[in-house]
């Protein structure tokens, strides 16, 4: 099976820089927060060795895909062309389908 390569929307990074925030004030260790984001963008890479594997969420907007990260948040991706592209990455619980609403891109 081909590998697709694995491509970062600016939000995405937001997302996770924003999480890597979070889980510094929550734990204060920055080695934990490093840890932490750098397992999702391990978990971002995998999509690439299966990129049909997440859940398609239509409702979520035009070729969305959710996949679980750790029971703590989820990654929204869709395929363009040869490319798995990371939209959004949520945590904590966040309501992603209100945040979702309206996003077209």
């Amino acid at each position: 099976m081909e590998r697709f390569a694995v491509v970062f929307r600016p939000q995405a990074l937001t997302d996770i820089e924003a999480i890597f925030l979070y889980v510094l004030e929550v734990s204060r260790s920055v080695q934990t927060a490093s840890a932490f984001t750098d397992r999702i963008y391990a978990r971002c890479e995998r999509i690439g060795d299966a990129p049909h594997g997440g859940v398609a969420r239509e409702d979520l907007g035009s070729g969305i895909r959710l996949v679980p990260f750790e029971k703590r948040a989820v990654i929204l991706y869709r395929l363009e062309g040869h490319a798995v592209v990371i939209v959004n990455i949520f945590y904590g619980g966040r309501d992603y389908a209100a945040l979702m609403q309206g996003e077209t891109d």
